[in-house]
C-alpha cells in the first residue's frame, strides 16, 4: 500500500492491505514481517563504521605531517628512515583504530541496557515489546507521555493530543481522531494518524502500524538530515585546547627547523641539512603533541561507562560522564529518592473522616492503572488498584462508558460509568483542582453548599498533611443518558464525597545517602508538586530541612521578579507545589548562577527540565519522553546510584586530566630543551627515528592510565576543564624537566665530551626512563608514596623502560636506531639525574599546589 492510501482507505481495506485485523498479528506473522521489513529503527547517523574510524586516524594533522616526512625521506633514498616513519605511522593508526572501534562496540553494548517499549496486540493479547520489534500490521496503544514508536493509523482514540514539532516544526498541539481526514500527503495534513518520534501530551489512541523505520515520515527526514549531538563543555574544552596547542607546536617546530638548518645540523652525519632539519622538526612535533589524547579519552570514557553500567548507571552519550562528575547541584523529586518508590493507600474517608466504601469504589473506577498481577501506571492509581485487588473489591455492576484522561494542567481525570440506567461522571485528582470544580459536599446522605464548608475542608486537608499523608479528592455528578461525547467541560458542578489518603515512607538508607551527597559536595534541591506541609514533614523526618525551615511554594515563585527568583533558587533547597514550567525555570536560573545542574525526573512533565539541565537523569521505567530528553539513564531510581555515577565521573575526568598534565609537562620540557640546545649544539641532539621510537615507547604504557587509581580527595568535589591550570602546570613542571635534560646535555657535551652516538643514546635513554619514572610523581598532588598507582600502570611503564634498555643493549636493534651501549659512568650520571629530577618534582608539587595554585587538586 502506498503511504497516501494508508490514511484515506477504510479500516477494512487497511487491515487487508497490511495483513492484520483489529486483534493484531500472531507471533508467527510478526516474525515473518520483521524478516521482511527489518527492525523498526532509524539508521544512526552518529554511528561510525570501521572505515570512517580508520580514515579519522589518518586525517590527524600530526599524522599527516609524518606521512609528508616519509614521502620526503623516501624521495631522498633514506630507506631505513622511511621504514621507521612508516612503522610509527602504522602503529599509531592501528592503536587508535582498535581503541576507537572498541569504544563504538562498547556504546553498542550500552544501548542494550535501555530501550523504548511499546504495547501491542499479539495473538489478541496485550504484550509489551521493544519498539524496534514493531512491524506494519501491528495494533498498538499510545498514551500520555509516550513517544510514538511508528507511523500509526488511528482506529480508536480518547482525546489524543500530540506534539509534532520534532517532525513538522509546528509547536502547537495537534488533536487526532479516527474520523479525521488526510487532506494531503504531508504529516501536517493527516488528521487520523500519529507519527514516529512525536510525543503524546494528552489522551489515548489505539492504531495500526502502517510504516516502520526508514519508511516513516521521521525516517525519511532523518535520511536527509544528520542530527549530530551538540558538543558538551568537556568536548569543547578539549577541542579549544587542541587548537591552541597545535598553534604553539607549529610555531616552535618552525623555530627549531630554522635554527637547525641555519646551523647546518645533519651535515656532520653525512646527511642533507635541509632534509634532516625538516624530518627532525616533524618528528619533534609528534613527540611533543599528546597525540594519544583522543585514544586515552575514548578508552577512559568507554571503560568508565562499562563500570557505571555495572552500578546501574547507563550513559546515552559518553561525554555525559564528565558532566555527571562536574555536577554540583542535583534537583529531584522526593518520591523514589527520599522515599520508597511506591505509594501506600492508607485510608478512604468521607467528610466526617469515616471510612467510606463509596469513596474507595469511585477511586477504583476512576483509575488508569492496568494489570492483574503486576500493576503498572502512575503511583496513585497503582496504589488504589493494588488495594482494591487485595480487598477483592467487586465493581462488576459498573460499565465504563468514557475516559477523560489526566493532564498536568487540570491535575485531575474522570470516567463515566453506567450502573443499570444510571450514568455517573467520577472525578479524581489533586484536592485543589477537584474542589474548584465542586459546588456541593455530600455529608451523611445530604448535599451541602461547598462554599459554606470550605474552612472545614481546609482543616481536614491540613490535618492529613500534618500526619504525613497526601490526599486525592474524589467527586461525582449524575449525567443524562444518551450523551454522545464526554469532555473536560463536563467537569463542573461536582459533588465532593471524600479523600483517599496515601503515605510515602522515607527510605531507610536516605540519611546515609544525604550524607554522601554532602561529602561529594553536591547540593540537593527537592522540587516537588506535592503539598508543602507533606514535603516539610518528610524533609524534617530525614534531617534534610534547612535550618530556617524555609520552603518556597509554586505560587510564591510565580510572583517573583527575575533577580529575586535567581536569589531564591540559590538560597532555598525545598520547593513544593511546583509546576513543570517552574521546574524548568529553576534549572535555568541555577545554570545562569554558574552551577553545573543535574535534574532527575521520570515523567512527561519533567522533560523540559531534563533537556535544559547540564545532566538530565532518568530511569529505565520512565516515560519515553523523559528518557528521550535525558543524558543518563538509571536502572534503579536511587540517589545512591547517582552518587556512584558522580564519583565515577570524577575518577574518569581525573585520569583524563592526569594524562594530559603529565604528557604536556614532559613534552613542554622536551620542547624547551630542544629549542635551547639547538642554539649551541653543532648537531641534531636526537635523530627523528629516535624521537619517534621514544614517543611510541612512552605512549603505549600511558594508555593504561585510564585504569589508574585516583586519590579519594579528588572525588570529593566537582572538577572542571581548566586550560589556564593546565598551562601553568605544563610550564612549571616542564621547566623542571628541562633543567635536568639540559644538565645532562651540558655534562655530556661540555664536561666530559662524548661522541655524537653516545650523546644521543644517553639522552634517548634518559628521556624514556624519566618519563616512565616521573609519572609516579605527577599522577598525584600528594607525596608519591601516599598514592598507589594501578598494577597495570606499574607493569606497563616498567615493561616500556625494560624495552628501552633492551633496545640500547641489543646490538641488532640498536644499530637500526644508531644507538650504542653506554659506559658505566654515563649510566651513573643518568641515574643521578633521574633521582634529582624525581626529588625536585616532589618538592615542586608542594610549592605548586600549596602556594601557586592553593587548593587545586590534581
Amino acid at each position: 500500500m502506498d503511504a497516501k492510501k494508508s490514511w484515506q482507505c477504510t479500516l477494512n481495506e487497511l487491515y487487508a492491505d497490511v495483513g492484520t485485523s483489529e486483534f493484531g498479528l500472531s507471533a508467527e506473522q510478526a516474525g515473518e514481517k520483521l524478516r521482511l521489513f527489518g527492525k523498526n529503527a532509524i539508521p544512526d547517523k552518529d554511528k561510525k563504521e570501521w572505515f570512517d574510524i580508520l580514515i579519522a586516524q589518518i586525517k590527524s594533522p600530526l599524522l599527516l605531517m609524518l606521512i609528508a616526512a616519509s614521502i620526503v625521506s623516501a624521495g631522498l633514498g633514506e630507506v631505513f628512515d622511511t621504514a621507521i616513519i612508516i612503522v610509527v605511522i602504522s602503529v599509531s593508526v592501528i592503536l587508535g583504530f582498535f581503541q576507537e572501534y572498541k569504544s563504538e562496540r562498547v556504546l553498542a553494548e550500552l544501548k542494550k541496557y535501555f530501550s523504548y517499549r511499546a504495547i501491542a496486540l499479539r495473538g489478541g493479547e496485550k504484550v509489551q515489546i521493544d519498539a524496534t520489534e514493531l512491524v506494519p500490521g501491528d495494533v498498538v496503544f499510545c498514551g500520555l507521555g509516550d513517544i510514538v514508536p511508528a507511523d500509526i493509523r488511528i482506529i480508536e482514540s480518547k482525546g489524543i493530543v500530540v506534539n509534532e514539532s520534532i517532525l513538522t516544526g509546528e509547536s502547537r498541539e495537534m488533536t487526532k481522531t479516527p474520523e479525521g481526514k488526510a487532506d494531503g500527503p504531508s504529516a501536517q495534513e493527516i488528521k487520523n494518524g500519529i507519527f514516529m518520534g512525536t510525543t503524546v501530551i494528552d489522551g489515548f489512541a489505539k492504531g495500526v502500524v502502517v510504516a516502520t523505520g526508514k519508511e516513516t515520515f521521521f525516517g525519511k527526514a532523518a535520511s536527509v538530515f544528520s542530527a549530530k549531538v551538540p558538543e558538551s563543555d568537556f568536548q569543547i574544552g578539549i577541542r579549544k585546547f587542541g587548537d591552541m596547542l597545535l598553534k604553539v607546536i607549529l610555531a616552535l617546530v618552525l623555530f627549531v627547523f630554522i635554527v637547525n638548518y641555519l646551523l647546518n645540523h645533519g651535515a656532520a652525519d653525512g646527511k642533507n641539512p635541509l632534509v634532516e632539519s625538516a624530518l627532525f622538526a616533524l618528528a619533534l612535533a609528534v613527540g611533543i603533541a599528546p597525540e594519544a589524547l583522543p585514544a586515552v579519552v575514548t578508552i577512559t570514557l568507554s571503560s568508565g561507562s562499562l563500570r557505571l553500567a555495572k552500578k546501574k548507571v547507563i550513559t546515552k552519550k559518553l561525554a555525559a560522564i564528565e558532566d555527571l562528575g562536574n555536577m554540583d547541584v542535583l534537583c529531584t523529586d522526593k518520591t523514589g529518592t527520599l522515599t520508597e518508590e511506591g505509594l501506600v493507600m492508607e485510608q478512604f474517608v468521607d467528610f466526617d473522616t469515616r471510612d467510606s466504601h463509596p469513596v474507595f469504589e469511585y477511586a477504583f473506577l476512576c483509575n488508569a492503572a492496568v494489570g492483574a498481577m503486576h500493576v503498572k501506571g502512575n503511583p496513585i492509581d497503582v496504589a488504589i488498584r493494588k488495594r482494591g485487588l487485595a480487598k477483592k473489591l467487586d465493581v462488576s455492576q459498573f460499565t465504563k462508558i468514557a475516559d477523560i484522561p489526566f493532564d498536568y494542567n487540570r491535575r485531575r481525570m474522570s470516567v463515566v460509568v453506567r450502573e443499570g440506567k444510571k450514568f455517573t461522571l467520577v472525578t479524581k485528582g489533586a484536592p485543589e483542582s477537584v474542589l474548584e470544580a465542586c459546588t456541593k459536599v455530600k455529608v451523611s446522605g445530604k448535599l451541602l453548599d461547598m462554599k459554606k464548608e470550605q474552612k472545614r475542608l481546609r482543616q481536614m486537608m491540613d490535618e492529613h498533611v500534618k500526619e504525613g499523608m497526601s490526599a486525592i479528592a474524589v467527586a461525582y455528578k449524575e449525567m443524562r443518558a444518551g450523551k454522545k461525547e464526554y469532555t473536560k467541560d463536563d467537569e463542573k458542578d461536582l459533588v465532593f464525597i471524600g479523600f483517599v489518603l496515601f503515605s510515602n515512607p522515607p527510605k531507610q538508607t536516605v540519611k546515609a545517602t544525604l550524607e554522601r551527597l554532602k561529602l561529594l559536595n553536591i547540593r540537593l534541591k527537592i522540587i516537588t508538586g506535592d503539598d508543602p506541609l507533606i514535603a516539610k514533614k518528610l524533609c524534617s523526618d530525614v534531617g534534610f530541612l534547612p535550618a530556617d525551615g524555609t520552603i518556597i511554594i509554586g505560587h510564591e515563585l510565580a510572583a517573583m521578579k527575575t533577580e529575586e527568583f535567581a536569589k531564591a533558587v540559590e538560597r532555598c533547597d525545598v520547593f513544593a507545589r511546583v509546576t513543570p514550567e517552574q521546574k524548568l525555570a529553576i534549572v535555568e536560573a541555577l545554570r545562569a548562577n554558574g552551577h553545573v545542574v543535574g535534574f532527575m525526573g521520570d515523567g512527561i512533565n519533567d522533560a523540559p527540565a531534563l533537556r535544559a539541565a547540564d545532566v538530565g537523569i532518568s530511569v529505565n521505567t520512565a516515560a519515553d519522553v523523559a528518557k528521550g530528553a535525558s543524558h543518563i539513564i538509571l536502572l534503579q531510581k536511587s540517589l545512591g546510584v547517582v552518587c556512584d555515577g558522580a564519583a565515577e565521573g570524577r575518577t574518569i575526568f581525573g585520569n583524563i586530566t592526569k594524562y594530559l598534565l603529565y604528557v604536556m609537562s614532559s613534552n613542554a620540557g622536551n620542547m624547551v630543551t630542544v629549542a635551547i640546545s639547538s642554539l649551541f649544539l653543532p648537531f641534531i641532539p636526537l635523530l627523528h627515528s629516535q624521537i619517534l621510537l621514544n614517543n611510541l615507547l612512552s605512549d603505549i604504557p600511558l594508555m593504561s592510565i585510564s585504569s589508574d587509581n585516583v586519590d579519594k580527595v579528588y572525588t570529593r568535589r566537582p572538577q572542571k576543564w581548566n586550560n589556564d591550570f593546565i598551562l601553568k602546570f605544563m610550564l612549571f613542571f616542564g621547566l623542571i624537566s628541562s633543567v635536568f635534560d639540559l644538565l645532562l646535555i651540558c655534562i655530556l657535551y661540555f664536561v666530559m665530551p662524548v661522541d655524537t652516538t653516545i650523546f644521543r643514546t644517553a639522552w634517548f635513554l634518559e628521556s624514556i626512563l624519566s618519563e616512565m619514572i616521573i609519572v609516579y610523581s605527577l599522577r598525584t598532588h600528594l607525596p608519591f608514596f601516599k598514592s598507589m598507582p594501578s598494577k597495570l600502570l606499574l607493569g606497563m611503564s616498567a615493561a616500556a623502560a625494560a624495552v628501552a634498555i633492551g633496545i640500547v643493549y641489543f646490538e641488532p636493534v640498536a644499530k637500526l636506531f644508531y644507538l650504542v651501549p653506554l659506559p658505566p659512568v654515563v649510566l651513573e650520571i643518568i641515574a643521578a639525574i633521574l633521582v634529582g629530577y624525581f626529588a625536585l618534582t616532589e618538592l615542586g608539587k608542594a610549592l605548586f599546589f600549596g602556594y601557586l595554585v592553593p587548593g587545586k587538586e590534581n
